[in-house]
């Protein structure tokens, strides 16, 4: 299962959960308050691929699609 990530409108507090994915958007209380007035947010996810070039993921300039060859410092580049 995956890990949400939440903010409550409420009390601003931020939190994870382990889900479903079809439960994702259900609604959910805050871990702090218990109020029910929680988004999910967009969570960034990470990737590596040991090196290798992943289809869809390098630019042909070498970067690996957040620097686009520049210096991102997260990717090498």
């Amino acid at each position: 299962m995956p890990i949400y990530e939440y903010l409550c409108s409420d009390c601003d507090t931020r939190f994870e959960a382990l889900r479903s994915m079809s439960k994702a958007d259900a609604p959910i209380a805050c871990q702090k308050c218990d109020g029910e007035n929680t988004i999910r947010k967009v969570s960034a996810a990470f990737a590596h691929s040991g090196g290798r070039v992943v289809a869809g993921s390098a630019s042909s300039s070498g970067g690996c699609g957040n620097c686009a060859g520049g210096s991102c410092g997260s990717c090498g580049h």
